[in-house]
């Protein structure tokens, strides 16, 4: 039995550590926005049949 606490512990603090990761990526990390522009060849739009 003690074994089986012991991993049921250690997956505890895997999860923990993810959390806390995720949430300080969250509240510390900022993004930046920016515009995408997409160059679409003439070819792909002008389709004849």
């Amino acid at each position: 039995m003690p074994t089986l606490f012991r991993f049921l512990f250690f997956c505890a603090v895997i999860a923990g550590i993810v959390y806390g990761t995720m949430i300080s990526l969250v509240t510390f990390v900022e993004p930046t926005e920016r515009d995408v522009t997409v160059k679409i060849p003439s070819e792909r739009v002008n389709k004849t049949q």
